[in-house]
């Protein structure tokens, strides 16, 4: 067989570059189904950090990819933990700092992240059947701002997305003031009534 050469062109200076997209519709309600609130990593990339990273380091690849969480991987690529932006403007850095007498700039993420074993999931075969009010009771009634979606890929358990609160509020035209969790649902549920 013959090969001839493609043809080729100059890269316009405007050029753009395309990248996986995780399309979640602008609004939801709470009767849409719970896959339209939920980040999917088969679509999206997941962005990660390492235990022995520093804050700081965290903190600048958070604002670089214009996200609040990172998966925390360890060597042999196992979910760690997960650390947010909220961890890292917290109070733990500065509890880490006064505990063992060191700067912030040597604050490590495996400091202060949440570790593998206090994170809890939704199996996504439960997630595919729900609606996004049982996301919002889910969020609620474990008291947190996150929750990881799981499926079973041969034999071995894998995050397979995320449910974010920041998200669900932007999605349901929620405006929230407020970072702290239980304000946040109290805020939520106001504005819903009135809408």
């Amino acid at each position: 067989m013959s090969f001839t050469r493609l043809p080729t062109s100059n890269l316009d200076k405007t050029a753009g570059l395309l990248r996986p997209a995780c399309v979640l519709p602008e609004r939801v309600g709470m009767d849409n189904p719970a896959l339209d609130v939920m980040t999917d990593f088969r679509r999206l990339t997941a962005f990660i950090a390492t235990p022995g990273d520093t804050i700081k380091q965290a903190e600048e690849r958070m604002i670089r990819r214009k996200v609040r969480l990172l998966f925390v991987m360890d060597s042999q690529d196992r979910v760690a933990g997960l650390i947010t932006s909220s961890d890292i403007h917290g109070e733990k850095p500065l509890q880490v700092v006064q505990s063992r007498g060191i700067r912030r700039d040597e604050v490590l993420v495996a400091d202060i992240m949440t570790s593998v074993d206090r994170l809890e999931a939704v199996d996504f075969d439960d997630l595919s059947h729900a609606r996004v009010g049982h996301v919002l009771e889910t969020l609620k009634a474990r008291g947190r701002q996150h929750a990881l979606v799981i499926e079973n890929a041969n034999g071995q358990q894998m995050v397979r997305g995320l449910l974010s609160l920041s998200q669900l509020c932007k999605q349901l035209g929620v405006n929230i003031e407020t970072t702290e969790v239980a304000h946040t649902f109290i805020e939520i549920e106001q504005q819903l009534a009135h809408a």
